[in-house]
């Protein structure tokens, strides 16, 4: 099997590194990768919406909430909050994409497939791709238990004063992104950029998001060559908030528009088309961040 899809292959090209073939991408999850997903209180997930367009959302619950039966499947018991729109479209056959992070340690590992099954509060994906991701750009952190009252969901058609505030000061980003349809080996996908406060730069309702040095994998700008529909979620470390934005990207492989910024190899923008906050959405409270070492490294945009 093919450890990239045609337009992973294709970005890897266009950034000057063809890869090939890699044994870190498995068909099926290795053990470490089970037991470290059922140490998790909480979980990224990203699957796609009836336009077909990428949506993402963060699950949580008690550490074993998310279990392996086997090393094709994991089964997660949550809170499946119906209003939620991602959540209402993880549906038996729904494309997957599953991101564990463990910020107190750095540790993340991926596990993308489809939903197979859905019952109540419980649903299980089987899994089709798994493979580690490195620890750089990650912002150690101590989550918490809270008890939150999660408000309304508050649908936005562009960026109000909130959201472009917590997006100025945001360190963590979470990028949903989708392979082309009919395309061998794709799917949904959701994966972490991180970066110092500033690191996207804000210019009205467009977002432009820097790409460092990272695996060289370009899972998430592959699919964004033959898909570029994306979503982009945020959250509140603090108060638990949460912030989804759908939208459109292109890439900027010439290097230019990052040529000013400190640690950049390329960047590609986000013009947002829509999206939805939700007010202590995530039952959860974060430490104060102890940045990533690599953060020495990059830069922040220059005030507009």
């Amino acid at each position: 099997m093919a450890s990239f899809h045609a337009d992973e292959i294709r970005a890897q090209a266009l950034a000057g590194h063809v890869l090939g073939e890699t044994p870190a991408i498995r068909p099926f999850m290795p053990e470490q990768h089970r037991a470290f997903f059922a140490r998790l209180p909480y979980l990224f997930v990203s699957t796609v919406d009836a336009a077909g367009a990428p949506i993402a959302t963060v699950l949580t619950g008690q550490p074993g909430f998310v279990q392996s039966p086997d090393a094709a499947h994991l089964a997660i018991t949550a809170a499946l909050d119906p209003a939620d729109p991602a959540i209402r479209a993880l549906v038996p056959g729904a494309e997957a994409g599953i991101l564990g992070l463990d910020f107190a340690t750095r540790r993340r590992n991926r596990a993308n497939g489809r939903v197979v099954r859905r019952d109540g509060d419980a649903l299980t994906a089987a899994i089709v791709q798994s493979y580690g991701n490195c620890p750089q750009y990650i912002q150690r952190r101590d989550a918490e238990p809270v008890p939150r009252s999660p408000g309304p969901i508050e649908p936005l058609a562009a960026l109000d004063p909130d959201a472009a505030a917590l997006i100025h000061g945001a360190d963590t980003l979470f990028v949903a992104t989708r392979a082309r349809d009919g395309l061998a080996g794709g799917g949904a996908d959701i994966s972490h950029r991180g970066g110092r406060p500033g690191f996207v730069r804000v210019a009205g309702d467009v977002l432009t998001v820097p790409d460092f040095s990272g695996n060289r994998y370009f899972n998430t700008l592959g699919n964004l060559i033959g898909e570029p529909r994306a979503a982009l979620m945020v959250l509140d470390f603090e108060r638990g908030d949460l912030l989804v934005l759908q939208g459109r990207t292109a890439i900027d492989w010439s290097g230019g528009e990052a040529a000013g910024l400190t640690g950049a190899q390329r960047s590609w923008t986000f013009a947002v088309e829509g999206g939805w906050r939700r007010r202590a959405a995530v039952p959860l409270r974060w430490s104060r961040p102890e940045p990533a070492p690599q953060l020495a490294r990059t830069g922040i945009w220059e005030p507009a």
